[in-house]
């Protein structure tokens, strides 16, 4: 059965891009981050990012936990974990240590399961 964006999920954000918001440039965050509206630039977090069903997001981004309802153009490096939703779509390539992928996914790149040592120098480069 193919998954869907949880309300625990969403609720577990603490700061919320909604549909109509456009943000520009270096993201840095700490607690869970949602986004439904556009991104572009770069993202850097310890801690989990979700893109939702209606987020677009270009930029290259290394997190602890990222999951993907929306659509992302670019690389992504996840220490945790890469969840894609079936709504989600990813055009780049992806790094992790656990990878959950639904059913009607669009994914177009290389995938690359992440070593415990390359775990430890992405958490610390964050």
């Amino acid at each position: 059965m193919a998954k869907k964006l949880s309300i625990q999920e969403t609720n577990s954000a603490e700061t919320i891009f909604e549909e109509g918001t456009y943000f520009h440039g270096v993201l840095e965050f700490e607690k869970p981050l949602l986004i439904n509206g556009f991104f572009e630039g770069e993202i850097r977090s310890k801690g989990t990012l979700i893109i939702g069903e209606k987020g677009k997001v270009k930029a290259n981004i290394k997190a602890g936990t990222v999951i993907v309802g929306g659509e992302v153009i670019g690389n992504i490096e996840a220490y945790q974990k890469i969840e894609m939703l079936n709504t989600g779509k990813i055009i780049g390539n992806i790094r992790t240590a656990k990878l959950f992928i639904a059913e009607g996914v669009i994914f177009d790149g290389n995938c690359e399961m992440l070593s415990q040592d390359e775990i430890n120098e992405l958490k610390t480069s964050l």
